[in-house]
Protein backbone atom coordinates (compact mmCIF):
# COMPACT_ATOMS: atom_id res chain seq x y z
CA UNK A 1 0.00 0.00 0.00
CA UNK A 2 1.15 3.48 -1.18
CA UNK A 3 -0.20 6.76 -1.29
CA UNK A 4 -0.72 7.13 -5.28
CA UNK A 5 -4.46 8.06 -4.92
CA UNK A 6 -5.03 9.25 -8.64
CA UNK A 7 -5.83 7.74 -12.02
CA UNK A 8 -7.86 4.98 -10.33
CA UNK A 9 -5.52 3.23 -8.51
CA UNK A 10 -6.54 0.61 -5.74
CA UNK A 11 -5.48 -0.34 -2.62
CA UNK A 12 -4.01 2.84 -1.31
CA UNK A 13 -3.98 4.74 1.75
CA UNK A 14 -6.22 6.99 2.43
CA UNK A 15 -5.59 10.86 1.83
CA UNK A 16 -5.38 11.43 5.83
CA UNK A 17 -2.88 9.15 6.69
CA UNK A 18 -0.81 10.20 4.01
CA UNK A 19 -1.22 13.65 5.14
CA UNK A 20 -0.09 12.92 8.32
CA UNK A 21 2.85 10.99 7.06
CA UNK A 22 4.40 13.68 5.13
CA UNK A 23 3.54 16.65 7.85
CA UNK A 24 4.86 14.72 10.46
CA UNK A 25 8.47 13.99 8.38
CA UNK A 26 8.43 16.81 5.90
CA UNK A 27 8.09 20.15 7.29
CA UNK A 28 9.36 22.26 4.51
CA UNK A 29 5.91 23.37 2.44
CA UNK A 30 7.81 23.78 -0.51
CA UNK A 31 9.30 20.05 -0.78
CA UNK A 32 6.12 18.90 0.33
CA UNK A 33 4.38 20.30 -2.54
CA UNK A 34 7.47 18.82 -4.77
CA UNK A 35 6.26 15.81 -3.34
CA UNK A 36 2.83 15.44 -3.95
CA UNK A 37 3.60 16.71 -7.78
CA UNK A 38 6.23 14.23 -8.43
CA UNK A 39 3.23 11.54 -7.12
CA UNK A 40 0.64 13.45 -9.84
CA UNK A 41 2.66 12.74 -12.68
CA UNK A 42 4.47 9.67 -11.61
CA UNK A 43 1.96 7.27 -13.24
CA UNK A 44 1.92 8.69 -16.48
CA UNK A 45 5.81 8.60 -16.37
CA UNK A 46 5.36 4.83 -15.83
CA UNK A 47 2.36 4.77 -18.63
CA UNK A 48 5.07 6.38 -21.06
CA UNK A 49 8.03 3.74 -19.52
CA UNK A 50 5.49 1.01 -20.37
CA UNK A 51 4.70 1.40 -24.21
CA UNK A 52 8.42 2.54 -25.08
CA UNK A 53 11.00 -0.14 -24.96
CA UNK A 54 13.65 1.08 -28.05
CA UNK A 55 15.80 -1.80 -29.65
CA UNK A 56 19.78 -1.07 -29.65
CA UNK A 57 20.65 0.19 -32.62
CA UNK A 58 24.18 0.07 -34.59
CA UNK A 59 25.97 3.16 -35.48
CA UNK A 60 24.86 5.48 -38.34
CA UNK A 61 27.49 4.31 -40.46
CA UNK A 62 27.63 0.59 -40.02
CA UNK A 63 25.50 -1.48 -42.22
CA UNK A 64 25.09 -5.13 -40.41
CA UNK A 65 24.50 -6.56 -44.01
CA UNK A 66 28.36 -6.06 -44.97
CA UNK A 67 31.35 -8.54 -45.26
CA UNK A 68 34.60 -7.48 -45.02
CA UNK A 69 37.68 -9.77 -45.94
CA UNK A 70 39.36 -9.01 -42.99
CA UNK A 71 38.21 -7.57 -39.33
CA UNK A 72 40.71 -4.51 -39.74
CA UNK A 73 38.72 -3.60 -42.35
CA UNK A 74 35.48 -3.48 -40.73
CA UNK A 75 36.84 -1.64 -38.16
CA UNK A 76 37.96 1.15 -40.21
CA UNK A 77 34.72 1.14 -42.28
CA UNK A 78 32.92 3.42 -40.61
CA UNK A 79 36.34 6.04 -39.94
CA UNK A 80 35.77 6.26 -43.58
CA UNK A 81 32.51 6.71 -43.71
CA UNK A 82 32.10 9.28 -41.19
CA UNK A 83 35.01 11.06 -42.98
CA UNK A 84 33.05 11.05 -46.09
CA UNK A 85 30.52 12.84 -44.72
CA UNK A 86 33.09 15.92 -43.33
CA UNK A 87 34.05 16.44 -47.76
CA UNK A 88 33.10 19.39 -48.93
CA UNK A 89 34.30 19.61 -52.15
CA UNK A 90 34.65 16.63 -54.48
CA UNK A 91 34.96 17.86 -58.01
CA UNK A 92 35.91 14.49 -59.60
CA UNK A 93 33.54 12.50 -57.86
CA UNK A 94 36.02 10.28 -55.91
CA UNK A 95 33.83 9.47 -52.91
CA UNK A 96 31.42 7.95 -55.10
CA UNK A 97 32.94 4.78 -54.76
CA UNK A 98 33.87 4.50 -50.98
CA UNK A 99 30.83 2.32 -50.61
CA UNK A 100 29.74 -1.06 -49.32
CA UNK A 101 32.45 -3.06 -48.12
CA UNK A 102 35.38 -3.65 -50.55
CA UNK A 103 37.73 -1.23 -49.23
CA UNK A 104 40.89 -2.99 -51.23
CA UNK A 105 39.36 -3.07 -54.50
CA UNK A 106 36.77 -0.60 -54.90
CA UNK A 107 37.48 2.48 -53.02
CA UNK A 108 39.56 5.28 -54.78
CA UNK A 109 42.41 6.23 -53.24
CA UNK A 110 42.36 3.51 -50.70
CA UNK A 111 45.44 0.54 -51.03
CA UNK A 112 45.25 -2.45 -48.72
CA UNK A 113 48.51 -4.53 -47.68
CA UNK A 114 49.59 -7.27 -45.40
CA UNK A 115 50.42 -5.97 -42.11
CA UNK A 116 53.51 -6.27 -40.00
CA UNK A 117 52.11 -8.03 -37.32
CA UNK A 118 50.08 -11.15 -39.23
CA UNK A 119 51.07 -11.94 -42.28
CA UNK A 120 47.47 -13.92 -43.17
CA UNK A 121 45.68 -10.41 -42.48
CA UNK A 122 44.72 -7.56 -44.83
CA UNK A 123 44.63 -3.85 -43.62
CA UNK A 124 44.18 -0.52 -45.06
CA UNK A 125 48.10 0.35 -45.68
CA UNK A 126 47.84 3.21 -47.73
CA UNK A 127 46.19 6.37 -49.22
CA UNK A 128 47.09 8.43 -52.60
CA UNK A 129 44.30 10.97 -52.59
CA UNK A 130 47.23 12.98 -54.69
CA UNK A 131 45.08 15.60 -57.54
CA UNK A 132 41.85 14.79 -55.74
CA UNK A 133 41.23 18.30 -54.72
CA UNK A 134 38.90 17.14 -51.99
CA UNK A 135 37.69 19.92 -49.23
CA UNK A 136 37.24 19.18 -45.47
CA UNK A 137 38.20 21.26 -42.24
CA UNK A 138 40.05 18.86 -41.03
CA UNK A 139 42.23 15.52 -41.63
CA UNK A 140 41.19 14.86 -37.25
CA UNK A 141 39.69 11.57 -36.53
CA UNK A 142 40.66 10.05 -39.69
CA UNK A 143 44.42 9.10 -40.55
CA UNK A 144 45.04 9.40 -36.68
CA UNK A 145 42.33 6.48 -36.37
CA UNK A 146 43.30 3.96 -39.02
CA UNK A 147 45.63 1.40 -36.97
CA UNK A 148 47.65 -0.04 -39.86
CA UNK A 149 48.23 3.14 -42.25
CA UNK A 150 51.70 3.92 -43.38
CA UNK A 151 51.40 6.00 -46.03
CA UNK A 152 49.15 9.24 -46.45
CA UNK A 153 49.61 11.59 -49.86
CA UNK A 154 47.26 14.17 -50.20
CA UNK A 155 49.19 16.47 -52.63
CA UNK A 156 46.67 19.15 -54.33
CA UNK A 157 43.84 19.23 -51.96
CA UNK A 158 41.90 21.73 -49.95
CA UNK A 159 42.50 20.04 -46.24
CA UNK A 160 42.87 22.42 -43.41
CA UNK A 161 43.36 22.41 -39.73
CA UNK A 162 45.80 21.28 -37.93
CA UNK A 163 47.66 17.82 -38.48
CA UNK A 164 46.69 16.00 -34.60
CA UNK A 165 49.54 15.18 -32.58
CA UNK A 166 47.64 11.69 -32.58
CA UNK A 167 49.11 10.38 -35.74
CA UNK A 168 52.43 9.54 -33.83
CA UNK A 169 50.44 6.75 -32.06
CA UNK A 170 50.44 5.03 -35.65
CA UNK A 171 53.35 2.01 -35.19
CA UNK A 172 53.69 1.53 -38.92
CA UNK A 173 53.83 5.24 -40.70
CA UNK A 174 56.31 6.47 -42.18
CA UNK A 175 55.13 8.84 -44.99
CA UNK A 176 53.01 12.24 -44.96
CA UNK A 177 52.91 13.96 -48.22
CA UNK A 178 50.14 16.89 -47.13
CA UNK A 179 51.80 19.43 -49.82
CA UNK A 180 49.56 22.16 -51.61
CA UNK A 181 47.08 22.27 -49.02
CA UNK A 182 45.71 24.62 -46.75
CA UNK A 183 47.34 23.71 -43.36
CA UNK A 184 47.72 26.03 -40.78
CA UNK A 185 49.65 26.40 -37.46
CA UNK A 186 53.10 25.68 -36.01
CA UNK A 187 55.06 22.55 -37.82
CA UNK A 188 53.52 19.32 -36.43
CA UNK A 189 55.17 18.03 -33.59
CA UNK A 190 53.73 14.87 -34.38
CA UNK A 191 56.02 14.04 -36.44
CA UNK A 192 58.88 14.10 -33.32
CA UNK A 193 57.12 11.49 -31.71
CA UNK A 194 57.45 8.91 -35.09
CA UNK A 195 60.58 6.48 -35.14
CA UNK A 196 59.59 5.15 -38.42
CA UNK A 197 58.88 8.49 -40.38
CA UNK A 198 61.27 8.94 -43.51
CA UNK A 199 59.53 11.16 -45.96
CA UNK A 200 57.96 14.57 -44.94
CA UNK A 201 56.56 16.65 -47.44
CA UNK A 202 54.23 19.89 -45.95
CA UNK A 203 55.38 22.64 -48.65
CA UNK A 204 52.81 25.15 -49.99
CA UNK A 205 51.02 25.16 -46.79
CA UNK A 206 50.48 27.86 -44.08
CA UNK A 207 52.55 26.76 -41.25
CA UNK A 208 54.83 29.43 -39.48
CA UNK A 209 56.34 29.93 -36.25
CA UNK A 210 59.41 27.81 -35.52
CA UNK A 211 61.31 24.17 -37.18
CA UNK A 212 62.57 22.28 -34.31
CA UNK A 213 65.92 20.76 -33.75
CA UNK A 214 64.43 17.48 -33.01
CA UNK A 215 62.96 17.56 -36.70
CA UNK A 216 67.01 16.93 -38.13
CA UNK A 217 67.38 13.79 -35.19
CA UNK A 218 64.78 12.02 -36.74
CA UNK A 219 65.24 9.08 -39.47
CA UNK A 220 64.33 11.13 -42.71
CA UNK A 221 65.34 10.82 -45.92
CA UNK A 222 62.95 13.93 -47.77
CA UNK A 223 62.02 16.88 -45.56
CA UNK A 224 60.55 19.41 -47.92
CA UNK A 225 58.77 22.39 -46.20
CA UNK A 226 59.55 25.30 -48.99
CA UNK A 227 56.89 27.47 -49.31
CA UNK A 228 55.65 28.33 -45.82
CA UNK A 229 55.91 31.17 -43.11
CA UNK A 230 58.44 30.17 -41.38
CA UNK A 231 60.05 32.90 -40.64
CA UNK A 232 62.62 34.63 -38.49
CA UNK A 233 63.99 31.32 -37.35
CA UNK A 234 68.20 31.09 -37.41
CA UNK A 235 68.50 27.89 -39.41
CA UNK A 236 68.95 24.85 -36.68
CA UNK A 237 72.31 24.40 -35.25
CA UNK A 238 72.21 20.72 -35.29
CA UNK A 239 71.31 20.88 -39.53
CA UNK A 240 74.34 19.05 -40.53
CA UNK A 241 72.94 15.75 -38.32
CA UNK A 242 70.46 14.97 -40.68
CA UNK A 243 70.23 12.25 -42.44
CA UNK A 244 68.52 13.34 -45.24
CA UNK A 245 68.66 13.10 -48.40
CA UNK A 246 66.94 15.82 -49.82
CA UNK A 247 66.61 18.83 -47.95
CA UNK A 248 64.21 22.10 -49.26
CA UNK A 249 64.05 25.24 -46.93
CA UNK A 250 63.36 27.41 -50.23
CA UNK A 251 60.92 30.65 -50.06
CA UNK A 252 60.62 31.12 -46.42
CA UNK A 253 62.21 33.85 -44.41
CA UNK A 254 64.86 32.20 -42.71
CA UNK A 255 67.85 33.74 -40.99
CA UNK A 256 70.99 33.60 -39.59
CA UNK A 257 74.07 31.88 -41.13
CA UNK A 258 74.24 28.29 -43.23
CA UNK A 259 75.58 26.13 -39.80
CA UNK A 260 78.90 24.75 -40.16
CA UNK A 261 77.76 21.34 -38.97
CA UNK A 262 76.32 20.82 -42.80
CA UNK A 263 79.88 19.25 -43.10
CA UNK A 264 78.72 16.48 -40.83
CA UNK A 265 76.12 15.36 -43.57
CA UNK A 266 78.86 14.57 -46.43
CA UNK A 267 78.28 10.85 -46.41
CA UNK A 268 74.14 11.51 -47.24
CA UNK A 269 73.00 15.12 -48.76
CA UNK A 270 72.38 15.17 -52.56
CA UNK A 271 70.65 17.95 -52.85
CA UNK A 272 69.87 20.79 -50.54
CA UNK A 273 67.79 24.06 -51.18
CA UNK A 274 68.45 27.54 -49.06
CA UNK A 275 67.04 30.09 -52.20
CA UNK A 276 64.31 32.92 -51.04
CA UNK A 277 65.00 33.76 -47.67
CA UNK A 278 67.03 35.96 -45.24
CA UNK A 279 70.69 34.17 -44.44
CA UNK A 280 72.94 36.18 -43.70
CA UNK A 281 76.79 35.33 -43.10
CA UNK A 282 79.70 34.12 -45.02
CA UNK A 283 79.68 31.14 -46.88
CA UNK A 284 81.23 28.44 -44.71
CA UNK A 285 84.10 26.28 -45.76
CA UNK A 286 82.48 22.80 -44.61
CA UNK A 287 80.29 23.04 -47.71
CA UNK A 288 82.86 21.73 -49.69
CA UNK A 289 82.92 18.14 -47.20
CA UNK A 290 79.92 17.62 -49.26
CA UNK A 291 81.06 15.52 -51.26
CA UNK A 292 77.68 13.07 -52.65
CA UNK A 293 75.95 16.23 -53.06
CA UNK A 294 74.68 16.92 -56.38
CA UNK A 295 72.91 20.50 -55.62
CA UNK A 296 73.71 23.30 -53.99
CA UNK A 297 71.37 26.49 -54.05
CA UNK A 298 71.74 29.59 -51.93
CA UNK A 299 70.70 31.98 -54.50
CA UNK A 300 68.53 35.06 -53.38
CA UNK A 301 69.98 35.73 -49.73
CA UNK A 302 71.53 38.49 -47.81
CA UNK A 303 74.99 36.08 -47.79
CA UNK A 304 78.53 37.57 -48.19
CA UNK A 305 82.20 37.38 -48.26
CA UNK A 306 84.29 35.92 -50.69
CA UNK A 307 83.60 32.72 -52.37
CA UNK A 308 85.42 29.37 -50.26
CA UNK A 309 88.14 27.44 -52.45
CA UNK A 310 86.51 24.69 -50.03
CA UNK A 311 84.10 23.96 -53.31
CA UNK A 312 86.11 23.18 -55.40
CA UNK A 313 86.26 19.52 -53.66
CA UNK A 314 82.66 19.32 -54.41
CA UNK A 315 83.03 16.06 -57.00
CA UNK A 316 79.57 15.38 -57.50
CA UNK A 317 78.32 19.03 -57.96
CA UNK A 318 75.75 19.60 -60.80
CA UNK A 319 73.88 22.51 -59.67
CA UNK A 320 75.91 25.65 -57.65
CA UNK A 321 73.82 28.28 -57.12
CA UNK A 322 74.62 31.46 -55.09
CA UNK A 323 72.94 34.18 -57.10
CA UNK A 324 71.53 37.36 -55.94
CA UNK A 325 73.67 37.92 -52.85
CA UNK A 326 76.89 40.04 -51.95
CA UNK A 327 79.85 37.81 -52.44
CA UNK A 328 82.93 39.27 -53.77
CA UNK A 329 86.21 39.17 -54.55
CA UNK A 330 87.70 36.39 -57.27
CA UNK A 331 85.90 33.24 -58.73
CA UNK A 332 88.23 30.57 -57.41
CA UNK A 333 89.50 28.63 -60.17
CA UNK A 334 89.67 25.85 -58.44
CA UNK A 335 85.75 25.87 -58.40
CA UNK A 336 85.35 25.99 -62.06
CA UNK A 337 87.64 22.64 -62.47
CA UNK A 338 84.54 20.67 -61.56
CA UNK A 339 84.27 18.25 -63.59
CA UNK A 340 80.02 17.54 -63.10
CA UNK A 341 79.38 21.23 -63.48
CA UNK A 342 76.39 21.89 -65.26
CA UNK A 343 75.27 25.07 -63.83
CA UNK A 344 77.28 27.81 -61.77
CA UNK A 345 75.87 31.16 -61.10
CA UNK A 346 77.14 33.52 -59.40
CA UNK A 347 75.25 36.63 -61.60
CA UNK A 348 74.13 39.40 -59.22
CA UNK A 349 76.83 39.86 -56.41
CA UNK A 350 80.37 41.50 -56.50
CA UNK A 351 82.88 39.49 -58.06
CA UNK A 352 85.82 41.34 -59.69
CA UNK A 353 87.93 38.78 -61.18
CA UNK A 354 87.63 35.53 -63.19
CA UNK A 355 90.66 33.73 -64.13
CA UNK A 356 91.00 31.35 -67.37
CA UNK A 357 89.78 28.41 -66.65
CA UNK A 358 86.20 30.40 -65.53
CA UNK A 359 86.17 32.58 -68.52
CA UNK A 360 85.99 29.16 -70.44
CA UNK A 361 82.73 28.28 -68.48
CA UNK A 362 80.99 31.70 -69.36
CA UNK A 363 81.53 31.46 -73.11
CA UNK A 364 80.15 27.36 -72.51
CA UNK A 365 77.28 29.07 -70.89
CA UNK A 366 78.23 26.84 -67.42
CA UNK A 367 79.31 29.95 -65.27
CA UNK A 368 77.31 32.88 -64.93
CA UNK A 369 78.11 35.92 -63.56
CA UNK A 370 76.42 39.10 -65.30
CA UNK A 371 75.65 41.94 -62.70
CA UNK A 372 78.95 41.72 -61.32
CA UNK A 373 81.82 43.87 -61.28
CA UNK A 374 84.11 42.39 -63.38
CA UNK A 375 86.14 44.63 -65.35
CA UNK A 376 85.43 43.89 -69.25
CA UNK A 377 82.86 41.64 -69.23
CA UNK A 378 79.34 42.56 -70.90
CA UNK A 379 76.21 43.17 -68.55
CA UNK A 380 78.09 44.14 -65.22
CA UNK A 381 76.79 46.39 -62.53
CA UNK A 382 78.64 50.17 -62.88
CA UNK A 383 80.94 51.29 -61.48
CA UNK A 384 79.21 53.87 -59.04
CA UNK A 385 76.93 50.60 -57.32
CA UNK A 386 80.43 48.97 -57.46
CA UNK A 387 82.11 51.97 -55.67
CA UNK A 388 79.99 52.41 -53.25
CA UNK A 389 79.50 48.62 -51.75
CA UNK A 390 83.59 48.21 -51.67
CA UNK A 391 83.03 51.46 -49.35
CA UNK A 392 80.88 49.95 -46.92
CA UNK A 393 82.30 46.77 -47.53
CA UNK A 394 83.86 46.64 -43.55
CA UNK A 395 79.88 46.00 -43.10
CA UNK A 396 80.13 42.93 -44.58
CA UNK A 397 82.61 41.18 -42.07
CA UNK A 398 83.25 37.16 -42.10
CA UNK A 399 82.82 35.67 -38.63
CA UNK A 400 85.13 32.96 -39.63
CA UNK A 401 89.41 33.30 -39.86
CA UNK A 402 90.29 34.97 -43.44
CA UNK A 403 92.28 31.79 -43.73
CA UNK A 404 89.47 29.15 -44.24
CA UNK A 405 87.95 30.92 -47.54
CA UNK A 406 91.23 29.90 -49.50
CA UNK A 407 90.99 26.40 -47.29
CA UNK A 408 90.95 23.39 -49.93
CA UNK A 409 89.99 20.13 -47.27
CA UNK A 410 90.51 17.55 -50.27
CA UNK A 411 92.88 16.71 -53.49
CA UNK A 412 92.30 18.69 -56.86
CA UNK A 413 92.50 16.94 -59.68
CA UNK A 414 92.19 18.72 -63.04
CA UNK A 415 88.74 17.29 -65.05
CA UNK A 416 89.23 14.69 -67.40
CA UNK A 417 88.23 15.67 -70.76
CA UNK A 418 85.03 14.60 -71.84
CA UNK A 419 82.26 16.30 -73.52
CA UNK A 420 80.92 19.58 -72.20
CA UNK A 421 77.50 19.14 -70.11
CA UNK A 422 74.62 19.49 -71.81
CA UNK A 423 72.15 19.82 -69.00
CA UNK A 424 71.57 16.88 -66.54
CA UNK A 425 69.40 14.49 -67.75
CA UNK A 426 67.92 12.92 -64.59
CA UNK A 427 65.10 14.51 -62.85
CA UNK A 428 66.38 16.71 -59.67
CA UNK A 429 63.71 16.31 -56.67
CA UNK A 430 64.51 19.17 -54.79
CA UNK A 431 63.77 21.16 -58.16
CA UNK A 432 60.43 19.67 -58.74
CA UNK A 433 59.44 20.34 -55.07
CA UNK A 434 59.79 24.00 -56.03
CA UNK A 435 56.39 23.07 -58.06
CA UNK A 436 52.66 22.56 -56.14
CA UNK A 437 52.60 19.50 -58.13
CA UNK A 438 53.06 15.78 -56.66
CA UNK A 439 56.74 14.08 -56.73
Amino acid sequence: MNCINILGLSHQRSKAECSAFFSKYYTCPNLQQFIYTFLIFLPCLLCVNSTYSPSPLPPPSLDLNLTFEDIRLAVVYPIIQTFKKTITADPFNKTKTWVGSDICNKYEGFFCDTPPDNSSAKALAAIDFNGFQLAAPTLAGFIDQLPDLAIFHANTNNFSGTISPNISNLPYFYELDISNNRFFGEFPQAVLGMNNISFLDIRYNFFTGTVPQQVFMQTLDVLFINNNNFQRQLLPPNLGFTSALYLTFANNKFTGPIPRSIGNASSTLLEVLFLNNQLTGCIPYEIGLLQKATVFDAGNNLLTGPLPWSLGCLDSIEQLNFAGNFLYGEVPEVVCLLGNLLNLSLSDNYFTHVGPVCRKLIKKGVLDVRDNCIHGLPDQKSLGECWWFFFYSSFWHCQYPWWLSTYVPCKVYPPLKKAPPVGSKRRLLSYAALGRERL
